[in-house]
């Protein structure tokens, strides 16, 4: 179990708004690491800006969870598999 949970904060993610114009990549931690944003949104409205980073990171939040979920459930399917046998 410990050994998934180190392999889950080293996992990296990348979430998206804007059709991919605003892009944010975090760790399984939910650490930001990176934050890409399209040259032609930085002529454009402050707040609309703010809200296309906000959507792209919770983007890969969602993304981070699922991963989890999917990486916790083969683990129950692995153990449950090792006890039949």
């Amino acid at each position: 179990m410990q050994k998934m949970q180190e392999e889950i904060a080293q996992l990296e993610v990348t979430g998206e708004s804007g059709a991919g114009l605003v892009k944010v990549t975090i760790n399984g931690a939910h650490n930001c690491r990176r934050v890409e944003i399209d040259p032609s949104l930085l002529e454009d409205d402050k707040e609309m800006l703010e809200d296309l980073v906000a959507a792209a990171f919770n983007d890969a939040a969602r993304r981070i969870e699922e991963t989890q979920k999917e990486k916790n459930g083969l683990c129950i399917l692995r153990n449950a598999a090792a006890a039949w046998l």
